[in-house]
């Protein structure tokens, strides 16, 4: 027997062995805030730099929706998600317990764009100019802080309407590729998006800045943040809650943190998201009782 096939044998034991101790996964997720191409391939490697952080098996498990990620901590489908700040805001108050952990350092003051397309005619400006009004306008996801939430309550504050009223016809994307891709085709002239997936696409050279544009950007935010359910100490040993958030802290792999992308990770706690929920409930997306 070689030495390469006996090391790949011990390893296969092993695996067999830890499968046998810790036959409950860890599982988590992540709203859909791309393309199912895109979370695959960010968080799939993730699983694996957690799995070999923790000692147990971890699974990356993907959702269709916002609402999907939602549920999915809410039932105890994953015990861990990464979570937009109105996601995570409404997942934490199903779960008694559950914490946010960690957030991107980019998080602490994350902005949306408000971009146009070019036959608009618009350009960047300190505020948004009265000549949206009337206009196609996309939204992101229903659920999504920086493609929702944030822009409408910006809209709002300016306009003193709701978004239905200000523009001819809103939609809602789903993602911010998709509302990207609408804006870009002509389709809609303006839509509202993630900052950081603008300029990652922007970087990736899938940004026609002849067609599409910046033409506006909000005033900072809390937002993205990983939050953990409160049961996985009991589920998982003593301590388990901490060595996930210090393996998220310590998460130092520039390939890793470009699947985000994000500098790094800092402590997050769910005061500091009180500004995301008081949003929520202004412009009625949440109800003040929850």
């Amino acid at each position: 027997m070689t030495d390469s096939l006996r090391i790949r044998l011990l390893g296969l034991a092993a695996l067999c062995l830890s499968s046998l101790v810790q036959a409950e996964p860890f599982v988590f997720t992540a709203i859909p805030d791309q393309d199912e191409r895109h979370l695959t391939e960010r968080f799939g490697k993730i699983a694996d730099y957690l799995s070999a952080r923790l000692g147990v098996a971890v699974q990356y498990v993907p959702v269709k929706s916002y609402p999907a990620a939602v549920s999915a901590f809410r039932n105890d489908q994953v015990q861990l998600a990464w979570f937009g700040g109105l996601t995570g805001v409404q997942a934490r108050e199903l779960v008694p317990g559950s914490e946010a952990i960690a957030q991107g350092v980019e998080d602490t003051a994350f902005v949306s764009y408000f971009i146009a397309h070019a036959s608009t005619g618009l350009q960047a400006a300190e505020q948004l100019p009265g000549t949206i009004a009337g206009r196609r306008f996309t939204f992101g996801d229903k659920g999504s802080t920086s493609g929702r939430l944030m822009p409408e309550f910006y809209l709002r504050e300016q306009f003193g309407q709701a978004p239905q009223r200000l523009f001819s016809r809103v939609g809602f994307s789903g993602d911010h590729n998709r509302t990207i891709s609408l804006v870009q085709s002509g389709a809609f002239e303006l839509g509202a998006v993630n900052y950081a997936v603008w300029e990652a696409e922007k970087a990736k050279g899938n940004i026609d800045e002849h067609k599409v544009r910046v033409i506006w950007a909000t005033p900072a935010y809390p937002d993205y943040q990983w939050s953990i359910r409160g049961d996985v100490d009991a589920r998982f040993g003593e301590g388990f809650k901490g060595r996930v958030q210090q393996a998220l802290l310590e998460m130092k792999e520039p390939e890793l943190l470009a699947a985000f992308p994000r500098s790094g990770f800092i402590t997050a706690s769910n005061d500091d998201y009180a500004p995301i929920r008081d949003t929520a409930v202004s412009i009625g997306i949440m109800d003040p009782e929850q």
